[in-house]
């Protein structure tokens, strides 16, 4: 990027009324032809507030994992059972029955459209390994770390083509790492690494403490004056082949000087509370990425939002990205 401070959101933004039920998270479709369209929206909100690096918003998903997931053979949508979610939350989730792969590419058309939509760089996210794994019942691998191995290769499959679309960054979403420390470091890491292997473009992963859902709010209210999860991954991933680390920052407990333990890598900084519908200001901002400065070059830090904005209404979102833009145009400015 040759913009200073290039602007991005997580990934998604609030999906229209017509589309879905608005400000409820992975919300049925009321009607499916319509997701192109709200792609378009999600396009020209962004472009009208000043982002520089554009996603779809998640407009063409329901939900950030499972609707990849879908699209896979191997998965049983109507064998359901109840299972733990990050430790956090019960869900019922389709079951692996079988040996998964990809038939066909699940978002390569998609990533063409918006290619279509912006001369602008062009993010677009997957879910990592650990993630996915995370959000299923598995009955055939029986082994956590055999299924994030086949979905590794699976998502780079996907990833090669999505960049052959034109995506400029490929972002993984990765929460589970900042839940099972042991397992992302003895072969998270490994499988994020092979998911992102042979690509050319930018590769990013996300690691948040989760949208503004209560069951993520109640977690955070347990871990104390000092979010020091970050702790433990980071190590691994600042001597991996990733690109870009995506972290959650503004309003959170999260020690800034964290960020020093990915010194050299390049820093989404969340500087977008997606907990709030209070509308940060500019200067609320641009504190946030004068304070993450301290621990990263400023060639190397993309201002972005906490994690995804889906649950908030369209009006408190465009307000988010047109802060996020302005505090980056202040600190810009000052550099």
């Amino acid at each position: 990027m040759k913009t200073l401070l290039p602007t991005s959101t997580a990934g998604s933004l609030p999906k229209p009324s017509w589309l879905a039920t608005p400000e409820t998270l992975w919300s049925p479709w009321k009607l499916v032809a319509g997701k192109r369209d709200a792609l378009r929206l999600a396009v020209d909100d962004q472009l009208r507030a000043g982002i520089d690096i554009v996603g779809d918003g998640e407009q063409t998903r329901q939900h950030f994992v499972t609707t990849f997931i879908e699209h896979l053979d191997g998965v049983d949508f109507e064998k359901r059972q109840t299972v733990r979610i990050r430790d956090r939350y019960d869900a019922s989730v389709p079951t692996v029955v079988g040996a998964v792969s990809r038939p066909k590419p699940v978002f390569v058309e998609d990533a063409r459209f918006l290619r279509a939509r912006t001369d602008q760089p062009i993010k677009w996210t997957l879910p990592g390994p650990m993630t996915m794994i995370d959000t299923l019942h598995d009955a055939h691998y029986q082994s956590r770390e055999k299924l994030a191995w086949e979905f590794a290769k699976i998502l780079n499959a996907e990833a090669r083509e999505l960049e052959a679309a034109g995506v400029d960054i490929i972002q993984f979403d990765e929460p589970a790492f900042n839940v099972f420390f042991d397992e992302a470091n003895d072969w998270g890491v490994a499988a994020l690494e092979r998911a992102a292997e042979g690509l050319t473009c930018e590769t990013a992963v996300h690691i948040c403490y989760g949208y503004g859902i209560k069951a993520n709010t109640d977690w955070k209210k347990t871990l104390g004056s000092e979010w020091r999860q970050y702790e433990r991954t980071f190590p691994n991933l600042q001597a991996s082949r990733i690109d870009i680390i995506s972290l959650e920052c503004h309003h959170s407990n999260v020690p800034m000087d964290l960020i020093e333990l990915i010194r050299g890598k390049k820093v989404m900084v969340g500087a977008i509370d997606v907990a709030s519908d209070v509308i940060e200001t500019p200067e609320e901002v641009a504190d946030t990425l004068r304070n993450a400065l301290r621990f990263v070059d400023a060639d190397k830090l993309y201002p972005s939002t906490n994690c995804g904005m889906a649950p908030l209404s369209r009006h408190v979102a465009r307000g988010k990205l047109d802060a996020l833009c302005a505090g980056a145009r202040i600190v810009r400015a000052e550099l």
